[in-house]
Order: C-alpha cells, then structure tokens, then sequence
C-alpha cells in the first residue's frame, strides 16, 4: 500500500474530515483581511520609524565603479581639493566614505562642470524634447513585469535620469516598491483621466448648445476632477529622483467608468487621455524617463499606457507557456490598435482629416527569470522565431534577486555588505545589462528626433 502513489492512497472519510466548512463570502473576507495583513507586515520590512521608506547609502568603491566613471585615487583627491562638496561620512575611523544618493548626484554635476571633457558624466538628454515613455506590459503574470520595470527606473535614477513611475496596476505592486502610499482612486490616475473626459464633454456641450440642443450631465466626480493636475496625483518616493503616481485596488473602477463615458461621448478619444493630460500639465519637460506599469490585460488603463508609450517592453519567461501567451499578447494589441485606427479613420476619410495611426519608437520583448542550465536551448528557439524583436541580453535569475523580493526592494537597495562585493556585482550584472539593452533604445530614439528636428529646422 505504501509503494503506491499519494492520490491512490485517499481515504474519503479522513478527506471529508479533513475538508472543513464549505466556504462562503464571509470566508472570502476573513481570508483577504489576513492577507491584507501579511501584505502590510511584508512592505512593512525595513521601514523607518515614522514608517516610510529610506534609501541606503552608497560606498566610494560603488560610485567610482557604477555611477561617475573616475578612479578611486581621483575621487578621493577631488573632494579634498573642494571641501564644499558631499564628503560622505564613515561608520568607523578612518573607513570607507559613504555618501546619499542626493549627495552623488550633486557630485556628478560637479564632475560634469569641471571634470574631463572626453568623459560622460551627465546621461544624453537632447534640449528641447519630451520625456521618453516606456510601457511594461504582457497578459502573462508572474513573468517579472513589475519587478523590470522597477529596476528600469532605479537603473536610471542611478544613471542621472529624472524617473516617474506610474502604476497602472489596481494590485498596486509597484506602488508597494517605491513606498507609495494611495488611499483611493483620487490619487491614481483616475482623476486625470477623468478630467480628459470632462474637457471633452464641455467641448461637446458647447457644441450641442450651439446647435441648439440639450447638454449632456456634468457629475460632480468630473467636476472635481476638472480641477486636479498630474502635480496633484504625483508623489515623492525613497529616491530623491523618483516620483511616483501610485495606484490601489479603487483604480480598477476605471475600467467600468470609461466604457460609460465612452458610451455617453462617442467622440471621445479615451486612448489619448493620459497622454494629453501628461503632456498638459508639463510633466513630459519635468522629466527624462516615465516608466509605465500596466496591468496584465489588455483593458483601458493598458490601452492608455500603450498609446501612451514611446517604447513598449514585453518580458517573458523562457518556456512554451509564456511564448504562445506573449504571442497571443501581441495578436490582441495589434488588433485591438488596428481596430481603433480603422474606426477613427473611417470618419478621418470622410472628413479630409489627418487619419489616426499608432506608432512606437521600439517594441522589444526581454527574456526574465533566465536559467541558462535549463533554458537555454528554448531561448535560443524564442530569440530565432522573435528574431531582432526579442532583447539579445536574457534577465538572469539570481540569489541576490530573489532576497531582494522577499523584501520588498530592489536589487539596486540591497547593500552589498550582507553578500560579498562580487556577488553583489555577479548579482546586479544582469539588470545592468537590461538597462543598457532599453537605455540604447529610448537614447537611440531620441537622436533621431534630435536630428529629425534639426533637419526641419534646416529646411
């Protein structure tokens, strides 16, 4: 009896024994307040005393190494010959100087100022363009979403970029990352998208008025949200440069409310809400880089970050499951985009209108979660049939990955002082690595509108 397998060995008395109470809403409840409590007790980890998140502090090997490229010998000689700059502070006499985040950043306008010319101590930004927009997306979860775009915007806060995260996600992970705190819909999104449509709608009415007919119904919800700006929605995190517009579980209203909007104001454009309102309020001069989480499913919120975006990143896992679901994933957004460029361009014709065409400087799936012993013969068949759509570098899973989601940070937070200095650059090799594969893109991108513009200029 004990030779045979587990599911031949049940016995149904002791299983109906076993099976407990049937499970009812009430049930559902307890289960989710006692999850809510382990979430809280999780994000709670690592929290200072007046319950906010503080970013560590960096070392000068770590400086010289990842973030202004001068030798140590250098470094050190700089700061001696200007006593008003940063001087960090050790944690014993005569140790190692360890300097915030804020605190390099300042030193890296200074070596920039004054440094060598032949050295590139500022990331590429050209004068005079807006923010590059970079949407992580897939149906697919668990496939590292989140985490990518994360790491994305901590690997170019460390470059010198100015970041907002938008968290486009009701689950609210990414919010959880950066320290975010969203008590309601009213500070995610929602609001902006909301007061897209009311701009629209008094447009529409003005119209209607004119023609003589009636208006149509301004809630109170769109009025309040008429007097909101992304300024309004936007908050600091744990990193002196990254912002955040957050979001929770009320966000998902949206996906019922603007299918009712839409209803109501058929000539509404929903998908350009965010990025009108973005670009209204400033906040594609404010920053250099806006990373946009979405949620996995193609519904409204995704279709405002995809339409929004500049750049679409896709990641997957290396294994059948998640290439035919990426597949799929990509069959339903270029259909889903056909079908609303066909729909607005059938009036666009008939009116003499420019016609509606969506466009992205770079689609690029990256491989996460790699395993090089087991994987490596399906990532190179995925990378054959995605061809140059698939990112070359594969997102390497590692120990020092792993611990760092366990509590709740970013690799990029781990001080490298709890593994050893090699693992922790084995450690963050990898993200690194995606970073410059993406960085190369949206710099790549902007060169070209740079000398688009120039060339129009000249002409």
């Amino acid at each position: 009896m004990s030779d045979l397998p587990p599911y031949m060995r049940i016995d149904p008395d002791q299983a109906a024994e076993a099976l407990g109470s049937p499970m009812n809403t009430d049930a559902l409840s307890e289960v989710a307040r006692a999850c809510m409590a382990g979430r809280e007790d999780l994000a709670g980890r690592g929290l200072e005393e007046d319950g906010g998140r503080k970013l560590r502090l960096f070392s000068t090997w770590e400086i010289t190494r990842y973030l202004i490229p001068v030798a140590q010998a250098h470094f050190r000689r700089v700061l001696k010959q200007n006593p008003d700059l940063p001087q960090g502070r050790s944690e014993t006499e005569g140790g190692a100087k360890w300097f915030t985040l804020d605190e390099v950043l300042r030193l890296r306008t200074h070596f920039a100022a004054e440094g060598s010319k032949a050295k590139s101590y500022r990331p590429y930004r050209p004068e005079g363009l807006p923010a590059k927009m970079i949407a992580v997306a897939n149906f697919k979860g668990g496939v590292g979403k989140t985490s990518t775009g994360a790491h994305l915007a901590m690997s170019a806060a460390l470059d010198g970029y100015r970041v907002l995260v938008i968290d486009l996600d009701s689950q609210g992970s990414m919010t959880s990352i950066f320290g975010g705190k969203v008590e309601d819909e009213w500070g995610t999104v929602f609001p902006l998208l909301a007061r897209h449509y009311g701009e629209h709608l008094r447009a529409d009415n003005q119209r209607r008025v004119d023609r003589g007919e009636a208006p149509l119904p301004f809630d109170d919800a769109i009025g309040d949200a008429m007097k909101m700006t992304a300024a309004d929605v936007i908050q600091k995190s744990h990193w002196p440069n990254i912002d955040l517009i957050g979001a929770q579980l009320n966000l998902y209203w949206a996906e019922f409310q603007i299918p009712v909007w839409r209803m109501a104001a058929r000539g509404w454009k929903l998908w350009d809400a965010l990025t009108d309102r973005l670009i209204a309020d400033g906040v594609l001069d404010e920053y250099d880089v806006v990373i946009l989480d979405t949620p996995p499913a193609l519904g409204y919120l995704t279709i405002n970050g995809l339409a929004a975006a500049d750049i679409l990143l896709v990641p997957l896992g290396a294994s059948f499951l998640e290439f035919d679901s990426t597949g799929r994933f990509f069959d339903m957004l270029s259909t889903t985009f056909r079908s609303i460029e066909e729909g607005e361009n059938l009036a666009a014709r008939a009116l003499g209108r420019e016609e509606l065409r969506f466009e992205w400087d770079a689609v690029r799936a990256v491989v996460t979660r790699y395993d090089g012993t087991q994987q490596a013969e399906l990532g190179a068949l995925v990378q054959a049939y995605m061809g140059q759509t698939l990112l070359p570098h594969r997102q390497n899973y590692t120990s020092l990955i792993g611990q760092a989601g366990e509590q709740v940070r970013g690799i990029y937070e781990a001080d490298y002082r709890d593994f050893n200095r090699e693992t922790y650059a084995r450690g963050r090799e990898t993200f690194d690595a995606t970073y410059a594969a993406v960085k190369s893109l949206f710099v790549g991108a902007w060169k070209r509108d740079a000398d688009d513009a120039a060339r129009e200029a000249a002409e």
